[in-house]
């Protein structure tokens, strides 16, 4: 795509960049607008905004184009992922919430380690500009009959421009089924009072800031060195801002965007924690994971993405079975607890991966982590909303799931700093790879296409030092999991037969009654 749009290297990694920066940033903002507005709006808006992003970066005969695009589905994909999350604990009570939390954690997950698949299968198989006959595999065959054929009929050739389009299909489903929901309740309220009540202040703080942060963690290392001004210039803007926006919102804003009181609980703390950790070790395993694949076990990157299916099938399912397992026990510290060690084990697990690891054996490897993963879900999600009273839930949910989204971000940043000086120092061990250690160590991505083409004691000795750096990157993921089990084991364990009432409801039935919500003591 890159070479076909003739885009650049900081626009190449911006195309990727971009969505999860603004998916994350944006999540808190629409939580906020829906408290006032009503969710359906809302998702309505955030479908919509998804929608003008996907044909713009599918049709894009630009990295310009691209970018917008790209920027535009970040926004509108963060809040669909957030009103997701909150829709569901408007609508369905506290004791029967975990099931449906336990499925839609499994949901994405799935998506999340299924994608890799089907964007190596695009990337592999097509160009962007380039026809090429499309059903060369009978996956494409297959892929193309059950979600195209209905919407594009008959077609014999294929783009690669169909990664963005591939959306379509759910996005008309999916803006269907909103449309024809009922609107929820958000009183008596005229236009101009929700309007007053916005927190334009705090939002215009935390939206740069946020970003200014998150920007320079993505490229630090990557594009520029971590001691660059380039670097540490928008890191330090970005930090001091974002304090002045707790500041703001804790002394002044009288309608604040993100409530300080949802940080003044102990489970709820330790729950974000879970969060932006979980986002740290999905995305770590999901970018180095196929590096492993493709550069020590020469896959391709269709071969590379199926080889995650031990994640596939071990997150989505476990994350079913512990929802409707704390549905029906009425009880979540059991699965944060046992979901946090399995964690780190599986992560301590991966240390075992080199360069002459058999099949069965990476197999078998990878489905400890997923496990633990998928238990831990929908734990810390009920977690979360246990301990958040009924007036600061819909912004509990919407802040965990941006914790999540600053977690990807910053894991696979620290991750890629911690592979990169790992590799550069192996690399001087073998004297005929020390010339282009820095090279090497600074493009890993790039450098795995060589490594196809080497024979030898060369190749050999390559492949060892991605195994031996990748190493401790799994350990990194170890200790911040085995971190997270620790301080979860202070999660305080509330009752899940409580009813609630929260702030907007479909229709008129009473689904909640009034009851005060629950303290840390």
């Amino acid at each position: 795509m890159s070479r076909e749009l003739g885009g650049t290297a900081i626009e190449a990694f911006w195309a990727g960049t971009s969505f999860t920066l603004c998916s994350a940033v944006f999540q808190p903002v629409f939580s906020s607008l829906s408290d006032l507005f009503g969710r359906k709006p809302l998702v309505l808006a955030a479908i919509a905004g998804f929608t003008i992003g996907t044909i713009v970066a599918g049709v894009a005969k630009s990295f310009t184009h691209m970018l917008i695009g790209r920027s535009l589905q970040g926004i509108g994909g963060g809040g669909i992922i957030t009103l997701t999350g909150i829709l569901i604990a408007d609508i369905v009570p506290l004791s029967e919430r975990a099931k449906y939390f336990g499925m839609l954690s499994g949901i994405w997950s799935l998506g999340t380690v299924i994608g890799p698949v089907i964007g190596g299968c695009f990337a592999e198989s097509v160009t962007w500009v380039c026809m090429k006959p499309f059903f060369s595999s009978l996956f494409s065959f297959f892929f193309f009959f059950f979600f195209f054929l209905l919407i594009t009929g008959l077609i014999t050739s294929y783009l690669q421009r169909w990664i963005f389009f591939i959306n379509f299909p759910f996005i008309g489903i999916g803006a269907i089924l909103v449309a024809w929901s009922p609107n929820s309740r958000v009183g008596k309220e005229t236009f101009a009072t929700q309007m007053r009540k916005i927190d334009i202040i705090g939002i215009a703080l935390f939206i740069p800031s946020s970003a200014s942060f998150l920007i320079p963690i993505t490229w630090g290392g990557v594009l520029y060195p971590w001691d660059s001004w380039h670097t540490l210039a928008p890191l330090i803007i970005g930090l001091v801002g974002l304090c002045i926006f707790a500041i703001y919102e804790w002394r002044v804003a009288q309608h604040p965007m993100i409530p300080p009181a949802i940080f003044q609980n102990r489970t709820a703390l330790i729950s974000f924690a879970g969060y932006a950790a979980v986002g740290l070790l999905v995305w770590c395993c999901l970018y180095f994971l196929p590096l492993y694949y493709q550069a020590v076990k020469g896959f391709k990157p269709i071969m590379s993405g199926i080889a995650l299916f031990p994640e596939t099938f071990t997150v989505a399912p476990s994350g079913v079975v512990v929802g409707l397992l704390i549905n029906r026990t009425g009880q979540y510290y059991w699965a944060i607890c046992i979901g946090w060690c399995l964690s780190t084990i599986g992560m301590g697990l991966l240390c075992l991966l080199g360069a002459t690891t058999g099949t069965i054996t990476w197999i078998f490897l990878n489905l400890v982590p997923g496990l633990g993963i998928g238990m831990v879900l929908p734990s810390v999600a009920i977690a979360v909303q246990a301990s958040a009273t009924a007036e600061n839930l819909a912004i509990a949910v919407a802040t965990s799931t941006s914790f999540r989204g600053f977690g990807q971000s910053i894991g696979v940043a620290i991750g890629g700093v911690i592979f990169q000086n790992r590799m550069k120092s192996n690399l001087l061990n073998y004297p005929a790879l020390q010339s282009v250690a820095d090279e090497y160590s600074g493009d890993a991505a790039s450098a795995v296409e060589l490594i196809r083409g080497m024979h030898g004691q060369v190749k050999r000795d390559l492949t060892q030092a991605y195994a031996d750096s990748l190493k401790i990157v799994w350990a990194f993921c170890c200790g911040i999991s085995g971190l997270i089990f620790i301080v979860s084991l202070f999660t305080k364990s509330y009752d899940l037969n409580q009813t609630l009432i929260t702030k907007q409801r479909p229709g008129n039935e009473e689904l909640y009654k009034k009851e005060e919500c629950p303290s840390e003591r």
